[in-house]
């Protein structure tokens, strides 16, 4: 699918530059071909001229002519996603109106509001008015706010950052840093939502390639290593199963593919194993032709066939069938002992589920053709519509709401009349009481889980059967919020706080009108403006609310002045920061020359973050943090995404200078065979041979398994790969992780 963009030597004539781009535009008709009725192909002319014509003097950072990106985003919705041509039209134009002179009414008079509207839903904001605001969670907030009248907006927007990701080669390290991290924090998790499961496993591939690329490349090489003794694994795999499917009479198609390298290293981080212990690098899909009627029954006779050849593990049974996925992906799933002893999945799905795992929303979202009961997009839709409309949260922490409560995986959970109700993974008891009710949940005491009682913060699990216990003397508190994973529930606990917060503020409200009257100067906005902004408040309500607890005790009213019935604040003297020394204290001299910024070699004083303990070697960003100057990160940081997803444009470009003097502390776990003098060969090792200094040493044998952790102070990344490497060829070593030790 890809255009020229990914050559990074850009160099075409003008004549060969036309001649792509009409091929391109054919390519796009002829994949719109199927779909397209009389009088579409003009206006799908009409927009392709349009746009080239706006474009015209455009290029691209590879040096390619811009029009090339919104045909192969167009084209990206017709053949990947399965959209029509009323979508390829919003595709060719949805990067005019912010970067060039056509306007949303230029669109709207030549195809209509509903384009128009589309495409105003794909165009960024240009600026936000709040300096704090994060501008990619805004215009985050903004697609989404469209989607719920038009889900085209967020598939177009899934197009064309899938086109984005895959022509990154061009850009710049920190914008493919930051635009990989968008991706996965949210694009990847919503085109899974959307159950495009091919385009958000490529966007997450195609992420680690720039976020870690040294894993990705060693992960890929490995995958076409064994591709061979894997394809001879799964043809014996699949052969008895075929034979005895084509004895029955299915029509079929039975195939093995291999995982995703982004799932593969997501499976050797969570179980800690090495790529050689994976079991499960392919999975196998059997494919069945049958009739909407007979579909549950022929997935469940080929699960049966399966299973009388193959042994199931019985926890590893998934039954979509019974119980669809929120994002209608429906199959089953059974994960068996092949030959040779390893463990293989089994996918087992019907050509229309297929379509559905492959198309998602676009496959069983039917156009304003009225479908009969209302979807589980819908009330998925509806449900981002309410949290949209209570939002009042600032835009990272609504983003951050949005992932937990709608992008998360769900568990399906019931109430005690055995309705079923679907929570994101990570819901409490709370959560499930408002999803119930607002008033259920604010009275809320307890529950009964499965006939037990627990409190407020048990987590759920699938299958929990749920009742609420309330009390009418209940009321929500500011703890809950931590009790809580759902918008609903945190934007009802939020409200509740508030209603009681300006109950308090109406007597601080009294107090402040009493104290103004007292001083000769009238109660009215201006004035209590000038208060909250002498007390730093952010608003009224909290003056007044500061007021009522005490907090504040206006005593400071003596020294303004009283102009008419204005109050004057006195002149400000300047009260001292908190802890400004902190930043300097942190920074010892010798490690602000470590770092070289940017393009020019100036010496920055910066700190490294304690939540990742970059070494020199590693992959590592810098980010401006307010208070704090600049705090150099892990590519690979836990907190990464989310800095570089809501903050790009505070990230610098950060690289190592060689600088033998300092060491860092860092730390390694070991596991091995708890063997006489195993502790010996380790410090002999480190501090013998390599003459690295350790800073604690903690070992525990237990059942003749021995795990030590060692803090030690390295110079930089080659020198803890060194002894990494050293540690593991050791007999009876069995695995070496670094962890980040905190100084002790």
């Amino acid at each position: 699918m890809e255009t020229v963009a990914a050559i990074p030597k850009y160099n075409l004539t003008e004549d060969q530059e036309k001649k792509l781009i009409l091929r391109e535009y054919r390519a796009l008709l002829r994949c719109l071909k199927p779909k397209l009725k009389p009088g579409d192909k003009e206006l799908v002319r009409v927009a392709f001229e349009m746009a080239a014509d706006a474009h015209k003097t455009m290029r691209r950072k590879s040096g390619e002519p811009y029009i090339l990106h919104p045909l192969a985003v167009a084209r990206i919705c017709v053949e990947e996603i399965g959209l029509g041509v009323r979508s390829t039209i919003c595709a060719l134009m949805h990067d005019t109106v912010e970067d060039t002179d056509i306007t949303l009414d230029d669109i709207e008079k030549q195809f209509g509001n509903e384009i128009a509207r589309i495409v105003d839903g794909l165009t960024k904001i240009a600026n936000v008015i709040d300096v704090n605001a994060s501008q990619q969670a805004e215009n985050f907030r903004k697609i989404l706010l469209t989607l719920t009248d038009d889900p085209r907006v967020i598939l177009i927007k899934l197009a064309d950052r899938l086109h984005n990701m895959r022509t990154l080669e061009s850009m710049k390290r920190e914008k493919q840093l930051k635009i990989s991290s968008e991706t996965v924090y949210v694009y990847a998790p919503l085109a899974h939502r959307m159950g495009l499961y091919n385009i958000k496993t490529e966007m997450e591939d195609l992420a680690m390639k720039y976020m870690e690329p040294d894993t990705y490349k060693e992960i890929a090489r490995k995958l076409s290593e064994t591709k061979r003794e894997r394809t001879r694994y799964i043809n014996e795999f699949i052969r008895p199963l075929r034979d005895n499917m084509e004895k029955s009479g299915f029509n079929f198609e039975i195939y093995g593919r291999p995982k995703s390298i982004h799932s593969i290293w997501n499976k050797m981080k969570k179980k800690g194993v090495s790529f050689e212990e994976v079991y499960d690098l392919f999975a196998i899909r059997v494919i069945l032709n049958s009739p909407p009627e007979r579909e549950k029954e022929d997935c469940w006779k080929v699960y049966s066939m399966i299973t009388d050849e193959y042994t199931p593990s019985p926890e590893r049974l998934r039954d979509w069938l019974s119980n669809p996925k929120s994002n209608g992906y429906e199959a089953l799933h059974t994960t068996v002992m092949g030959p040779q002893g390893k463990w293989v999945e089994v996918q087992i799905r019907t050509k229309r589920m297929n379509e559905i795992a492959e198309k998602g929303l676009a496959a069983h979202w039917k156009y304003k053709e009225g479908a009969g009961d209302e979807s589980r997009f819908d009330k998925w839709f509806h449900q981002i519509r309410e949290m949209l409309q209570s939002q009042d949260t600032d835009s990272v922490d609504f983003l951050q709401d949005f992932k937990t409560s709608f992008l998360a995986e769900e568990i399906y959970v019931y109430t005690p009349k055995g309705d079923v109700k679907m929570l994101p993974v990570g819901s409490t008891a709370l959560d499930f009481a408002f999803a119930i009710h607002s008033a259920v949940g604010a009275r809320c005491i307890g529950a009964k889980v499965n006939h037990k009682l627990v409190p407020l913060s048990h987590k759920l699990r699938s299958g929990d059967q749920i009742e609420i216990i309330t009390s009418n003397k209940q009321k929500p508190t500011e703890d809950w919020l931590n009790l809580v994973v759902t918008a609903k529930a945190k934007t009802k606990i939020k409200d509740a706080l508030k209603e009681e917060k300006r109950k308090v503020a109406e007597d601080g409200k009294y107090q402040v009108q009493r104290k103004l009257e007292g001083v000769g100067a009238a109660f009215h906005s201006q004035n209590v403006d000038t208060l909250v902004d002498f007390y730093k408040l952010a608003s009224p309500l909290d003056f007044f609310y500061q007021v009522a607890t005490k907090a504040i005790d206006l005593k400071e009213l003596k020294d303004f002045q009283i102009l008419g019935d204005r109050l004057e604040p006195p002149k400000p003297v300047r009260l001292p920061d908190p802890k400004p020394e902190t930043v300097h204290h942190e920074l010892n001299k010798k490690d602000a020359e470590l770092i070289i910024f940017g393009e020019s070699s100036d010496r920055v004083m910066y700190n490294l973050a304690n939540c990742c303990k970059p070494i020199p070697g590693d992959d590592v960003f810098g980010f401006v943090t307010t208070g704090k100057g600049l705090t150099i990160h892990r590519t690979n940081c836990p907190n990464a995404s989310k800095l570089l997803a809501n903050y790009g444009h505070r990230v610098v470009k950060t690289k190592w200078a060689k600088n033998k003097e300092i060491s860092f502390l860092t730390g390694l776990n070991i596991v091995g065979l708890d063997d006489v003098g195993v502790v010996n060969k380790i410090t002999n090792l480190i501090s013998g041979e390599m003459k690295i200094n350790i800073s604690a040493l903690s070992i525990e044998a237990k059942e003749g398994i021995f795990r030590g952790s060692i803090k030690i102070f390295v110079h930089d990344k080659e020198e803890l790969d060194d002894l990494v490497h050293r540690l593991k060829s050791l007999s009876g070593i069995h695995a070496v992780e670094r962890f980040d030790a905190e100084q002790a």
